[in-house]
């Protein structure tokens, strides 16, 4: 048997820290004595929490995919001493790995993917999962396993428990709310804390409840959009990620807003998590920093 074969590879190191001199020529520093060509830097710091943001992109060449654990071995070292809160070293050869989760609409999850099957979305999909049966022929065509979980009052929490169960054995990274239509209890927000992406048809604050559309017809409303957000128990209330608008005006029926809304939904759910996938996103607070 022999051994894999030296080549370049490419890696992402983000660190969340307390804000403090130093930290910025210490990574480069890491960086270079690690023969490290940096592709891309960007840091950003908040002067109102006291918060040191970076993320970098580098490869080495003559590397081994087992010289992942050294690096964060040897980072581990170091991130004490930048006060770090949070720090991450990702190979860009091992997609994360993500969940999608959808009811009976399939605009958003078409849309992911595509957008996946075009090398545009660096993941791995490892489950559909669904609390209708609606897009099952749909999902198994694109060769990817579809699990159905109905969902009722009595049954509810039993079913987070079952999704918990796929949630492990998939080794899923992310869960994505594909427009899935089911409010996620509090204690799954909380076990899957910074992990489930979730997209909101509007530009919130927005109508809520049913028919927000045929809602914002009703108050001639001239401006749409989407948000894409981190779920939290503070319904459609946590940190943001991504959003978009689209003007409308009085000759937009209430079809019409919906295939705008649905286009919006697509494209903003689709860079959201483009963003986390890329490892641009940091969760600050009630706040995110994207780091572009």
């Amino acid at each position: 048997m022999t051994s894999e074969s030296p080549q370049q590879r490419r890696y992402t190191l983000t660190v969340a820290c307390r804000s403090a001199p130093g930290q910025v020529a210490a990574v480069a520093a890491f960086l270079a004595g690690h023969g490290a060509y940096v592709e891309q830097f960007a840091v950003y710091d908040d002067t109102l929490t006291a918060r040191f943001f970076l993320r970098a992109v580098f490869h080495r060449r003559n590397a081994h995919a087992s010289d992942l654990g050294r690096l964060r071995e040897e980072f581990a070292v170091l991130a004490p001493t930048l006060d770090a809160l949070e720090w991450q070293l990702h190979d860009l050869a091992q997609p994360l790995r993500v969940l999608l989760m959808v009811s009976k609409l399939d605009h958003c999850l078409l849309e992911l993917l595509a957008a996946w099957k075009r090398g545009e979305l660096p993941m791995q999909p490892v489950a559909i999962v669904s609390n209708h049966e609606d897009l099952r022929a749909m999902v198994e065509a694109h060769g990817l396993p579809y699990t159905c979980l109905p969902v009722t009052p009595q049954t509810k929490a039993t079913q987070e428990s079952r999704l918990l169960d796929i949630v492990q054995s998939s080794q899923a990274d992310l869960v994505v709310l594909a427009r899935y239509m089911q409010v996620l209890s509090d204690d799954l927000c909380r076990r899957l804390a910074g992990r489930v992406i979730n997209i909101h048809h509007g530009f919130l604050p927005a109508f809520k409840g049913a028919k927000p559309y045929h809602q914002a017809f009703e108050r001639g409303v001239k401006l749409i959009g989407a948000t894409a957000h981190f779920a939290t128990p503070d319904l459609d209330e946590g940190p943001i990620i991504d959003q978009a608008t689209e003007r409308v005006d009085h000759a937009h029926a209430p079809e019409d807003l919906l295939n705008v809304g649905r286009q919006l939904e697509c494209t903003v759910l689709s860079r959201a998590l483009k963003s986390v996938l890329e490892h641009r996103v940091f969760i600050n607070g009630q706040r995110t920093v994207v780091l572009r």
